[in-house]
C-alpha cells in the first residue's frame, strides 16, 4: 500500500479532496491510502509518505516542502488550481499514478 499525504493550509479542504480522491481509488482498485491534513504536520507524517501532494494555494512554500520531500526521498507535487477547485479526485488520482507508477 502507497500513502499519500495531502496538505492544506488548515486540513479542511485537502479533506474533501481526499475524500474524492478515495472514491476514484476505490473504483481504479488501487491500493492507496489517502490521508488529509494542515501543511503545519507535515512533519509528523512524512517519514510513512510515500507522496506529498501541495493545495494550489501552497504553491508559495512550494519549495519549502520540495526540500522537506527530498530529505525523506517523497516526490512532491502541487495539485492543479482546476482539478482543487472542482475537487477532482479523478484528476489527482492521475497525478498519483503517473508519479508513482
Amino acid at each position: 500500500m502507497k500513502r499519500i499525504l495531502i496538505v492544506c493550509g488548515s486540513g479542511a479542504s485537502s479533506g474533501f479532496m481526499a475524500g474524492n480522491i478515495r472514491k476514484a481509488v476505490a473504483a481504479k482498485g488501487k491500493d492507496y491510502e489517502i490521508i488529509a491534513r494542515s501543511d503545519s504536520s507535515i512533519e509528523d507524517y512524512i517519514e510513512e509518505t510515500d507522496l506529498l501532494l501541495v493545495g494550489p494555494h501552497l504553491d508559495y512554500i512550494l519549495g519549502e516542502l520540495t526540500e522537506i520531500g527530498q530529505e525523506y526521498g517523497v516526490p512532491v507535487k502541487l495539485i492543479s488550481k482546476e482539478a482543487y477547485g472542482s475537487l477532482d479526485g479523478e484528476a489527482v488520482l492521475n497525478l498519483i499514478i503517473e508519479t508513482l507508477e
